[in-house]
């Protein structure tokens, strides 16, 4: 077993970078959130259209930004197998991919954002509001998907010190074009309200996929060079990535009938909804971290074969994430109700916010299982095992419980309850995978 690779340094030289680059999208969400919320007589408003938006747009980059684990996957192994060169020429053939299937997706959901948003339920102020932001951020999709990739490639070379210093300075420049467009300088610029937001969230994305290809450039060997013949990884990438596609449907899913319940509701409940997303979104990729350094060093210990040192990775990639976990609860339980001022001063959000927000932090323990192992699998290239097990939570697991809580009229907290019931078996049908799959590997090694 090679400790080396799996010592709490190389670990947390790993994953520290990628807490900090992980948090970045929830940043840019949340933060168009909380400004937004607080527009004098437009917030509550605002604040619920940029939660409609912001869910489907996540599944949008998630569903379509698979080909960054897959990547990842792909150059870890090649790395810990010591034939890197072999495939340099591939991440340029897999990042046009991306980015092609991302302008279709672009210009299919383009014309058609009324109906997009009339099917979460959005109506009213909320639905134009939704159409105005949906139709200005929507231009930074491609951006961000390629972003996503190259920093997949980061993560299989073992590297997420580059995509932190992209994230942090995305984030950023997100925070404060966020408060000058939507507020605006008097005598300088007039307040943009919610278009503000959305173009404070498109500068910073252009501006990040300019920053990861500068580096990929200065600070790699892989070239962005394409080549006429086509790499033989490049149908396992896509056999990966279709299974990634399907599983983050699966997810995708959940989230979304968790929006158009909230959004059916009432105006209150799915602002309430927003603000405790937004949160759980900025916890679970703050769990990541970890999760990034087992995906990364978990693909390059299966390049090795040293299963005896993947599963003691797969040990302390949990134990490190619980701990933080742990962190997130005190933190959240010590500024319970400051947490909710920041994102809206509506009486009414706040109290419906508040009835559920505990929900939250209980999800935190069993998230950093869930993305602990979701993230190894990642790595180890067992997209299949992913999907299966989406399927499995999703269908079998959320949608009975969030249908069964409708019933009862349990509102908001329902959708909750069926959210926590989601991650649980996300978390504990990973783990029982694990043990079946390396178990005998370990025993005969």
């Amino acid at each position: 077993m090679n400790t080396s690779i799996i010592s709490f340094k190389n670990i947390n030289k790993l994953a520290i970078p990628a807490i900090i680059a992980g948090i970045a999208e929830p940043v840019l969400s949340s933060t168009d959130a909380a400004v937004v919320g607080n527009i004098t007589g437009e917030g509550t408003a605002s604040l619920a259209a940029v939660g409609v938006v912001g869910s489907f747009l996540s599944m949008l980059i998630w569903v379509l930004g698979q080909t960054r684990s897959a990547i990842s996957s792909i150059i870890a192994q090649y790395l810990g197998a010591g034939k890197i060169e072999e495939i340099k020429d591939l991440p340029a053939q897999a990042i046009v991919l991306n980015i092609a299937f991302s302008l279709v997706v672009l210009f299919s959901t383009y014309f058609f954002t009324s109906a997009i948003f009339k099917f979460f339920n959005a109506s009213g102020e909320v639905l134009e509001y939704s159409i105005t932001y949906y139709n200005i951020r929507v231009w930074g999709f491609p951006f961000s998907l390629f972003t996503f990739a190259i920093f997949g490639i980061f993560r299989g070379l073992q590297n997420t010190f580059w995509p932190m210093i992209v994230a942090v300075i995305g984030a950023m420049l997100n925070i404060g074009l966020d408060f000058i467009l939507v507020y605006g300088i008097e005598g300088l610029i007039e307040p943009m309200h919610i278009r503000g937001a959305a173009w404070a969230s498109l500068i910073s994305q252009i501006v990040m996929a300019l920053l990861a290809v500068l580096f990929l450039l200065k600070k790699t060997n892989i070239t962005l060079k394409l080549k006429r013949k086509i790499h033989p990884e490049i149908n396992r990438l896509l056999m990966m990535s279709l299974n990634l596609f399907i599983r983050t449907l699966a997810l995708n899913i959940a989230l979304i009938i968790a929006v158009r319940e909230a959004t059916e509701i009432g105006k209150e409940y799915i602002a309430a909804h927003a603000i405790a997303i937004n949160i759980w979104f900025f916890t679970a990729f703050f769990l990541d971290g970890y999760g990034a350094a087992g995906n990364a060093l978990g693909g390059k210990l299966l390049g090795i074969k040293d299963y005896k040192g993947l599963w003691k990775l797969s040990k302390k990639i949990s134990l490190y994430n619980l701990i933080v976990s742990l962190i997130l609860i005190i933190v959240g339980a010590l500024l319970y109700k400051q947490i909710g001022l920041l994102f809206n001063k509506d009486v009414k959000v706040l109290a419906i916010f508040y009835t559920v927000f505990y929900m939250v932090l209980i999800c935190q323990p069993l998230n950093a299982i869930a993305f602990s192992f979701d993230a190894l699998f990642k790595g180890l290239g067992k997209m299949k095992e992913l999907r299966n097990v989406l399927l499995v939570s999703t269908f079998a697991g959320f949608l009975p419980i969030i249908y069964i809580s409708k019933y009862y009229d349990l509102k908001l907290l329902g959708i909750w309850i069926a959210l926590v019931v989601w991650i649980f078996l996300r978390g504990i049908l990973l783990v029982l995978k694990f043990r079946k799959t390396f178990l005998p590997l370990i025993q005969k090694q």
